[in-house]
């Protein structure tokens, strides 16, 4: 499994790195902008992420924005919705509109709250089909 873990805060990101990537190749970002570089970057070179953990408040490119963008990359490389990178959205704020713009708007697979749960979120994983 290949992961991107986008994250503003030191701790989140480390917390998601530790427990992610024990499970395959884990790579960070750590505003929405470079995650939607890096995803490009892992499409030109033929090893696409299998999945992306984006926190959903940060400066600059929010995760919002950075998934809309996200999904129309995969759209202009003609990649079909079934193919398209599972996406859990990970915030601090437990807010309805923002689990509506994550799921419904930005297509992301998932929606956790934090602080981040090891057995919620590997649970999360494997409901996706991307852990045995």
């Amino acid at each position: 499994m290949k992961v991107l873990v986008v994250e503003d805060d030191f701790v989140s990101r480390k917390l998601l790195q530790k427990l992610l990537g024990h499970y395959g190749e884990c790579d960070i970002a750590v505003n929405g902008k470079e995650a939607v570089e890096a995803f490009k970057l892992s499409l030109e070179g033929d090893s696409p992420y299998d999945l992306i953990c984006m926190d959903i408040m940060m400066p600059g490119m929010d995760g919002q924005q950075a998934l809309l963008e996200i999904r129309e990359v995969e759209k202009s490389k003609g990649i079909p919705e079934t193919g398209w990178v599972k996406v859990i959205m990970t915030t601090a704020l437990d807010d309805p509109r923002n689990v509506v713009d994550a799921l419904h708007k930005g297509g992301a697979a998932s929606y956790i709250a934090k602080p981040i749960d090891k057995v919620k979120l590997l649970d999360e994983v494997r409901k996706m089909g991307l852990l045995d």
